[in-house]
């Protein structure tokens, strides 16, 4: 494995405990230049984790809490009259930043959450007719409570489709949980924490990400699963070519992590509940327990 890339999960592991597995997604999310959504139940640890990368890649951090009354200005900025020149002069808003750590966006209305598009898609914003490119690298790692809880709006469907990834940390296992009980401050271990990629590492790692071979058979096994959430009964929505783009760009960047030049099956597998399970709808008349990325991977065979 790459000696900055082992660094920086061996001290994020020491931090966030017992999530190997979603911590090495987030970080495969970062290297695809992908954003990252988090959801789950408050307290478990999406805030800390969203700070931990940020202080880890020695990147340069704003964070965003959206709240019901922020509004679009709060967060891509907004023009103010200079009476000393006589003209509107724009003052840049946090989105203007390396990290981005956009904390419970789903308690924002819809027009907040979508001053967010096209600076995730586009890497720019346009005010007032004029273009403001965003910051290289530019990363948002959001994070959101359930649906279900008091006071939350449901972020669209393009707007969950700007996020490579969506994960849910989940509770702690047993052994991490009585860390916990017993008095380990992660806190106290974040806030000592340095960067261990630098910033032009992460350019480089992310350049690597696309010279990652994918054999064509595994191109036609991700086109197949593709094909398969299109015309299956089990799913009232399918995946959209840029899923399947997502899908394999994910899939080389966990390649990265393991020191590998290739994608195998597994790969795609790794990575394939992370990048389908916001983008898949499963019709109405199937039970709520059933999971998507899971019917889909049963049902489509590997090459």
């Amino acid at each position: 494995m790459n000696q900055p890339i082992q660094a920086f999960l061996e001290q994020t592991n020491s931090i966030i405990l017992g999530k190997e597995k979603t911590v090495k997604l987030a970080l495969a999310c970062i290297l695809a230049k992908g954003h990252l959504l988090i959801e789950d139940i408050p307290g478990v640890g999406k805030t800390t984790l969203a700070h931990s990368f940020a202080i880890l890649l020695g990147l340069d951090f704003q964070r965003i809490q959206f709240t019901s009354d922020l509004l679009p200005a709060d967060i891509v900025g907004s023009s103010v009259f200079d009476r000393d020149n006589n003209s509107f002069e724009f003052h840049p808003g946090p989105i203007f930043s390396n990290f981005i750590l956009a904390d419970e966006i789903n308690r924002a209305t819809p027009k907040t959450q979508s001053a967010l598009l096209e600076a995730m898609e586009e890497r720019q914003v346009t005010i007032e007719k004029k273009t403001y490119s965003m910051s290289n690298p530019f990363i948002v790692m959001a994070t959101q409570n359930p649906g279900y809880q008091i006071g939350t709006f449901p972020l669209p469907e393009s707007q969950l489709d700007r996020f490579l990834m969506r994960l849910s940390i989940g509770y702690p296992d047993s052994t991490s949980e009585r860390q916990l009980l017993n008095g380990v401050d992660t806190r106290l271990k974040l806030d000592s924490s340095k960067a261990v990629i630098t910033s032009e590492q992460l350019t480089s790692l992310q350049q690597q990400v696309p010279t990652t071979h994918v054999a064509e058979p595994l191109i036609a096994y991700v086109q197949a699963l593709l094909e398969f959430s299109r015309t299956s009964p089990l799913f009232s929505q399918g995946l959209s070519p840029r899923a399947g783009i997502a899908l394999i760009q994910a899939a080389k960047a966990w390649a990265l992590i393991d020191s590998r030049d290739s994608v195998y099956p597994e790969d795609i597998q790794a990575v394939l509940p992370s990048i389908t399970e916001h983008r898949l709808a499963l019709q109405n008349s199937l039970p709520s327990t059933e999971n998507a990325s899971t019917m889909l991977l049963t049902e489509v065979a590997i090459p």
